[in-house]
């Protein structure tokens, strides 16, 4: 690194006898005196300035900023400049996971950490920024879940910063710096009871949904997305190849949760509820663009459609209109008083359906593997630590096990009470 410090109030000049000597420039007396000047890697010129007096912590700066070259911690300080809402918003048009995620990931960052980290320059961050940071959002919002969501989004941000050579460090990373830790949570299945009194409550162009859901283990976005093509009355499979999600304000066709493509085993029961709704409420073309909205539109025969149009149903009218008034004919939540909306209900939306399945599934002896498949994970060790829990026949197994072994021992004449009495 070529690098030097530049005295600004004096200059060095030839005089008459050849000699040289200092002289006092224009600036002599004003501004700060010392520039230190060095070339970055990008191969530009930057420098700092210092007051009168100051000419070693100058210098100590320039020799700083080698060793940063020299270990690779280089970062430039005309970049730590940029504001932290600046670069989250080049960094959230730089991302390359989907839509959706992206646009969760962009309301985070807008509605929780803009107002509060968005004009801090990216050079300025220190733990004790993020420590205030999420004291009050701890205030704001109490759900730990959500709050650690906001929280990794913010990191996220922060890695790349670093990665880019904006900001030394994360110092979301800080030892004194806690991570909103969300509360452990069981899943709890419903009862079939609740199921089929949920599906009741449901007017009969939906009820059907719930039989896929509960049936088949399919996602939300998965069942409103059912093509009629895809289930295999005939061979016992429905094939899982697509979802209706919304992107940006907009309905699109989409591949399932990770691409996850799978086949689930079609019941004889859940195949005849089917086709008792199919009979009833024939499939219709629905045409929607695939992945965003501005993708090439595609048409397939949906089996769930609006009553009116026929077209694809928004899952957040369905939620708040339909399925939770199922739920309060039920008595799952309070009828909804007049005038205001129902009660919030996050651990019984449709998804309630999938760990029902899940349940049952596992009641019967399924294996975990099979289960993940079924259900589209990614990993089966996911599905292992959400339902391992629901695993009650392996301790039932155990029991049996030892009862039998503590049995054939009593029936002995050497068994354990001939040693008790010894």
């Amino acid at each position: 690194m070529a690098g030097h410090i530049q005295d600004r109030w004096y200059k060095t000049e030839t005089g008459p006898d050849g000699k040289k000597r200092r002289v006092k420039t224009d600036r002599h007396g004003t501004g700060k005196r010392y520039r230190a000047r060095y070339v970055g890697p990008d191969g530009t010129e930057k420098s700092a300035s210092f007051p009168d007096g100051e000419k070693r912590r100058a210098e100590k700066w320039l020799t700083k900023i080698k060793a940063d070259m020299d270990t690779g911690q280089y970062v430039d300080p005309a970049a730590g400049r940029m504001t932290f809402r600046q670069y989250a918003e080049k960094w959230l048009k730089e991302l390359t996971t989907d839509p959706v995620s992206r646009d969760a990931v962009s309301g985070r960052l807008r509605l929780h950490a803009f107002p509060h980290l968005g004009a801090r320059p990216l050079g300025s961050f220190q733990p004790e920024h993020i420590r205030a940071w999420l004291s009050d959002l701890e205030k704001a919002v109490p759900n730990a879940t959500y709050r650690r969501a906001i929280y990794d989004s913010v990191s996220a941000v922060l890695n790349a910063a670093v990665d880019d050579r904006k900001l030394p460090k994360n110092p979301c990373h800080a030892r004194s710096v806690k991570p909103p830790q969300p509360e452990p949570t069981r899943v709890r299945p419903w009862t079939s009871e609740r199921v089929f009194a949920v599906r009741a409550g449901l007017p009969e162009r939906y009820r059907a949904m719930v039989d896929v859901g509960g049936g088949c283990g399919l996602r939300q976005g998965e069942i409103l997305g059912l093509p009629v093509d895809e289930i295999g009355f005939l061979t016992g499979w429905l094939h899982v190849r697509q979802q209706v999600k919304r992107v940006g304000g907009s309905l699109v066709f989409a591949p399932p949760k990770r691409g996850k493509l799978r086949d689930v085993p079609l019941d004889p029961e859940v195949a005849a509820a089917l086709a008792e709704h199919i009979r009833r409420f024939p499939p219709v073309d629905v045409t929607l663009p695939w992945r965003t909205p501005d993708g090439k539109p595609v048409t397939r025969k949906l089996v769930f459609t609006t009553p009116r149009k026929g077209g694809a149903i928004w899952r957040s009218y369905f939620d708040d209109y339909v399925w939770k008034a199922a739920l309060a004919s039920a008595g799952v939540i309070p009828q909804r008083t007049r005038g205001k909306r129902y009660a919030a209900a996050p651990e019984d939306g449709m998804h309630a359906l999938r760990h029902f399945y899940a349940s049952v599934l596992l009641d019967a002896g399924e294996n975990i593997k099979a289960l993940s498949q079924y259900l589209g994970h990614s990993d089966p060790g996911f599905t292992l630590r959400v339902y391992t829990h629901l695993m009650p026949n392996s301790e039932e197994r155990a029991r049996k096990a030892i009862s039998r072994v503590f049995r054939t021992a009593r029936a002995e004449p050497d068994g354990p009470q001939t040693a008790q009495a010894a």
